[in-house]
């Protein structure tokens, strides 16, 4: 749910630099990265290097290092941070278990052993 949450977001601001004819070449290309890291992150493939790309995209975009688009998501403060927390998220936990990762390389599953206990005496 997370993962297609800000998948959505990456592919709704590539898709905004795309459609803005100010920024040409840099526009086209930040476009093209955000849209294949953001289908990458709705169908959870590559989750966490996807994660990262759309991580540091928002970071850039929200900090004026990359131009902004006219129509801009990540303009608010607010949003940026949100935006941060989720793909540092992202990158962390994983996939989940319905995306293509899981598929792939199968599902981990994290055994926490029973504490030993001493013998009494």
């Amino acid at each position: 749910m997370l993962r297609g949450a800000i998948g959505l977001v990456a592919l709704i601001q590539s898709g905004y630099y795309l459609s803005d004819g100010a920024y040409s070449t840099l526009g086209m290309w930040l476009g093209l990265l955000g849209l294949v890291a953001g289908g990458s992150l709705v169908a959870g493939f590559l989750t966490p290097i996807a994660g990262a790309v759309v991580g540091l995209g928002a970071l850039g975009a929200g900090f004026s290092v990359l131009p902004a688009p006219a129509a801009n998501l990540l303009d608010a403060k607010l949003s940026l941070i949100f935006a941060g927390i989720m793909t540092a998220a992202i990158v962390f936990l994983g996939p989940g278990a319905f995306s293509v990762d899981a598929r792939l390389f199968g599902r981990r599953e994290i055994i926490i052993p029973p504490p030993h206990r001493r013998p009494e005496q």
